[in-house]
């Protein structure tokens, strides 16, 4: 069975703030009542999820909207049922996306103890963070973000900041990068905020190919000088993954859209949380098995539609960095995936800028050498026709340049 992890929104899109970006919020008015996942869509999730053939390795996401309106209880009978179903010598991984603004120290006890990761959402300092992560009633976030996460470093809960790149941040990414370190964050997720309105034109808080480069392109170069060993990006460690041993771990950078299933609150099941749309629905695990839904011609075709790039992509030397960006970044009439991504012109710019030295790290790592210096990083200023340093054996402009 081809493996899969889960992404579940138990709220649904039901949310204590209202975030101006948030492309998810829209659901609730599909929703009569508030939605809440029952004792039995969860425990059928669980149970069901649980004997498949996973290698032994069960990935529970909870996302929203805002997971952690479910509370305590809930969150101690998933872990309940996690262990009444989980096969001998297993592993179970529990990840949480939060605003933080409702972290409990009960929560956080619970969570420290039964190893949850966090990805806690904060975009940058307040003057970025508040302008767009509001509460419903308007008013700002940052220092109730900042209450949570002390609180889960107080129980010594893992977690990741969660940086959503808009209009507004895009173009500060040294002083966002800075301010993250000096808060002590050294786990960095930083998400493209790319939303289209009905006539497939960019809203105003997303930002634009070109934006996302530079912003790349700066970030990278703040983080190269020192923080190699110390700070962990996961769109850097995501390349060098692919680099040294050949695994694409982002499903933007995979050739086929189905890593995962997205699970709502009443049992329904999706192809990707970008594409929860009564034309995906792939079926509701209280009535369909985990097999019947792998083989769902749907999910097939939603999957195959990844590699649908456009021309122009075969032509391209990062092809294998992206295979045409995520679908959702592809416009269009009805986000046709033969069109380039949105953000295509900064994905070139930053692999030129940027991979010769990942490719650089990615040798020094095979040939067992952990301590990467800036001496062995130095690339000198070379010829279109010289020698690419990342080590190929190809002329400059015939490989990283390109």
């Amino acid at each position: 069975m081809r493996k899969f992890s889960l992404l579940i929104k138990p709220a649904s899109a039901d949310c204590n703030l209202r975030c101006r970006y948030c492309f998810y919020i829209d659901h609730l008015k599909d929703v009569k009542k508030t939605p809440r996942m029952s004792d039995e869509v969860l425990e059928a999730l669980i149970s069901s999820y649980m004997k498949t053939d996973q290698e032994k390795h069960y990935v529970f996401g909870w996302q929203g909207g805002e997971p952690t309106l479910m509370g305590y209880n809930f969150y101690k009978r998933v872990v309940e049922l996690q262990e009444t179903h989980a096969p001998p010598n297993s592993m179970i991984s529990n990840g949480i996306q939060t605003n933080g603004t409702l972290i409990t120290e009960k929560l956080a006890n619970l969570f420290s103890e039964y190893k949850f990761l966090l990805g806690v959402s904060l975009d940058g300092p307040p003057k970025f963070h508040d302008i767009y992560r509001r509460t419903v009633s308007g008013h700002s976030t940052h220092s109730l973000v900042m209450r949570g996460i002390n609180i889960l470093r107080k129980y010594g809960v893992e977690f990741n900041i969660l940086i959503l790149v808009n209009n507004e941040n895009v173009h500060h990414a040294k002083e966002i990068y800075d301010y993250l370190k000096n808060q002590g964050f050294f786990y960095h997720q930083y998400i493209p905020c790319v939303e289209f309105d009905e006539n497939n034109q960019l809203l105003p808080y997303s930002i634009n190919g070109e934006e996302w480069g530079n912003f790349l392109c700066d970030l990278f170069d703040e983080w190269i000088i020192t923080d190699i060993h110390k700070v962990s990006i996961r769109l850097f460690d995501s390349i060098i993954e692919y680099l040294v041993n050949g695994n694409l771990n982002v499903c933007y950078m995979d050739k086929d859209c189905r890593q995962y299933f997205v699970v709502e609150y009443d049992g329904n099941v999706y192809p990707c949380d970008f594409f929860v749309r009564k034309d995906l629905l792939l079926g509701n695990i209280l009535n369909d098995t985990w097999k019947e839904l792998l083989n769902s011609p749907i999910y097939k075709n939603f999957g195959k539609q990844k590699a649908n790039w456009n021309k122009e992509c075969y032509h391209c030397s990062y092809l294998n960095l992206c295979h045409g960006d995520c679908q959702k970044f592809r416009p269009g009439q009805d986000r046709n995936p033969n069109s380039l991504s949105i953000l295509c012109k900064g994905w070139k710019k930053f692999f030129t800028h940027a991979l010769s030295r990942f490719k650089i790290i990615a040798r020094e790592i095979q040939k067992g050498n952990t301590k990467i210096t800036k001496e062995i990083l130095k690339v000198k200023k070379i010829g279109r026709n010289d020698p690419c340093p990342c080590g190929s054996g190809k002329k400059y402009k015939n490989c990283c340049l390109r």
